[in-house]
């Protein structure tokens, strides 16, 4: 057995539904055969040497669901120290909730999360923190249910009544190809010398390999392939105090995108990164419920009020008013991480976004409304009719339409029982099936100029069917009018986006493109209108997927590190920001 540090170790409750669960019966799973799951294996024994047991065999069930803190048992975590292929750059495309002081905060939590089901498909999860301490007297351990698949699919009304508590997290997931599996669904939970967290995580870490090998030299044992496992790493070996300069600590290493939510028996965490590439927004219930969200779409939905982003490099923490009867609670706002510019993804206000949601302090809706009139008025057209590629374009082509005094008709129909091709996690999908996304409507197109404005082109499969789509309806004329620029480079901070050398526009002029897809004309937004449309909070935007200009270098810490210099990195704990969290919280 190889040697363990102590930090490779976490104590972890004995799940209560696995107390009783069935013993696989098969001749073929060899010992340890029990009834506990892939946590209790023996330390030593790792998941590759374990035989793979039948679907309904104990031994199968790998998610935390839920604890039972009044178990005396507790058990090793030994996780797979290996990273799968394909899993070495993890670009995920996620939304997260966080809610503090709402007796239903799991069920509030199940509702933000549908209102962000567009932000991932994959998988969805929820931790949520039990408000008592167990009859015992020992402290309460969060509960946790994550699974694959849509919101729905995973939860029901009786896994949300095992979430009890006044406070919860949650997670939905969009993962790249290869990294769709069930140990990568967020919340994480982990267990360390102080307590548990949980983690929810929306971006992507761009020196993740370099601190992942560092952390594995130091002994850290992961047990998935996310990037969001090495914060709790970070937290986990930390020596500074209390838990929230733990947090800064962590933060302070980490290069890229990153929107936090972390949970623990009485806190409440919201960080974002210097940067503040990925949104995330503060609201209140009625009832005094403090709420995170990516988006306030979330919000609405709870009917909890918008009242600011969390900012740039901002520490937000919830937590019980000590000094009061323990009904209220506090919240501090700690901006200690490195100030640096803005870069707010633009492509949220362009395509990932709801409509009725309000990102970076700015409408959705405007945004693509003016977004489509700028097109109307760059490159006109003569033409009988304005459609959207739906649902992204609908608002834009509104705008378009406007402008050109052309109507707009619904020229396409979306199937709502097909995901969003973009969010797919490889191109066979994408490629397949796009007459069961979209169907015509002839009395629309049928002897008509037609312009349909759409949010972007990225690989120029899906325009080159929709353009046949339209010609075959009888369109006499198809004008496509994409409501952004080009899209030259990949997304490395937290959007699934294709290599460089995927993407049409890298490779081809805006003529080629047009002949490709089969337009009779073709025109983008420009990059330089789409700032003017910004105003002067243009400069704080980022733009690197139609510019290549990289606010943070998107290789910085590929190369596995030669020597021990990031181990030692990992070995300070000082700073001035430590040291005012010290003196202020």
């Amino acid at each position: 057995m190889a040697n363990l540090s102590l930090e490779t170790l976490t104590l972890i409750p004995r799940p209560q539904s696995f107390q009783k669960a069935p013993v696989c019966s098969s001749p073929s799973c060899r010992p340890p055969r029990s009834s506990f799951c892939l946590l209790q294996r023996p330390f030593g024994v790792s998941p590759s040497q374990s035989p793979k047991p039948s679907s309904f065999c104990a031994l199968s069930c790998k998610s935390l669901i839920p604890w039972s803190p009044d178990s005396g048992d507790e058990v090793g975590y030994f996780g797979a120290a290996q990273v799968e292929a394909g899993d070495d750059r993890p670009h995920d495309e996620c939304g997260i909730v966080g809610i503090y002081g709402d007796p239903e905060a799991a069920r509030l939590c199940y509702l933000a999360l549908h209102s962000l089901q567009h932000r991932g498909q994959e998988g969805a999860g929820i931790v949520s923190m039990p408000s008592s301490p167990t009859a015992g007297g020992r402290r309460a351990a969060p509960i946790s249910i994550t699974g694959l698949g849509l919101v729905t699919d995973v939860f029901n009304d009786s896994s949300l009544r095992q979430l009890v508590g006044s406070s919860a997290i949650g997670h939905v997931r969009y993962s790249t190809a290869g990294s769709s599996k069930l140990k990568n669904v967020q919340p994480f939970v982990y267990g360390y010398y102080f307590g548990s967290v949980g983690v929810a995580h929306n971006g992507n870490l761009v020196n993740y390999p370099a601190l992942r090998s560092a952390l594995e030299r130091r002994g850290s044992i992961f047990n998935t392939s996310s990037d969001t496992e090495v914060i709790l790493h970070l937290i986990a070996i930390s020596k500074a105090r209390p838990f929230v300069a733990r947090i800064v600590n962590a933060c302070e290493q980490l290069e890229g995108a990153y929107s936090l939510v972390f949970l623990t028996e009485d806190k409440l965490v919201a960080v974002r990164d210097p940067h503040g590439f990925r949104p995330l927004v503060m609201g209140r219930r009625s009832n005094g419920a403090v709420v995170f969200a990516s988006e306030t779409c979330a919000l609405d939905l709870i009917e909890a009020t918008y009242e600011r982003e969390v900012n740039p490099g901002e520490v937000v923490v919830v937590e019980r008013d000590l000094d009061g009867d323990g009904s209220e609670f506090s919240i501090t706002s700690l901006c200690l991480l490195p100030h640096m510019e803005r870069k707010a993804c633009v492509f949220e206000l362009i395509y990932f976004s709801l409509p009725n949601s309000v990102v970076f302090g700015r409408s959705v809706y405007n945004s693509r409304y003016h977004f489509g009139q700028a097109l109307a008025m760059e490159d006109p057209v003569e033409c009988d009719v304005v459609i959207a590629v739906p649902d992204s374009g609908v608002v834009a082509a509104l705008g378009y339409a406007a402008k050109a005094g052309v109507p707009f008709q619904q020229g396409l129909i979306r199937s709502h029982y097909v995901g969003r091709t973009f969010i797919e996690p490889s191109q066979k999908i994408r490629d397949f099936g796009v007459k069961l996304k979209l169907a015509p409507v002839r009395p629309v197109l049928e002897g008509k100029r037609v312009v349909v404005v759409d949010d972007s082109i990225v690989r120029g499969t899906t325009s080159t069917k929709i353009v046949r789509l339209l010609k075959e309806a009888g369109a006499k004329e198809v004008h496509m009018r994409i409501a952004s620029p080009p899209i030259i480079g990949s997304c490395y901070y937290g959007v699934d986006t294709p290599e460089s050398e995927e993407l049409i526009s890298n490779r081809m002029s805006v003529d080629k493109v047009r002949e490709f897809i089969g337009a009779d004309t073709l025109a983008y937004l420009k990059l330089e209108n789409l700032r003017k449309l910004l105003g002067e909070e243009s400069s704080g935007f980022c733009y690197a997927c139609f510019s290549l200009n990289y606010p943070v270098d998107p290789y910085k810490g590929q190369q596995k590190q030669e020597d021990d210099g990031q181990a030692e990195d990992l070995n300070s704990y000082g700073g001035d920001s430590l040291r005012k969290v010290a003196a202020n919280y």
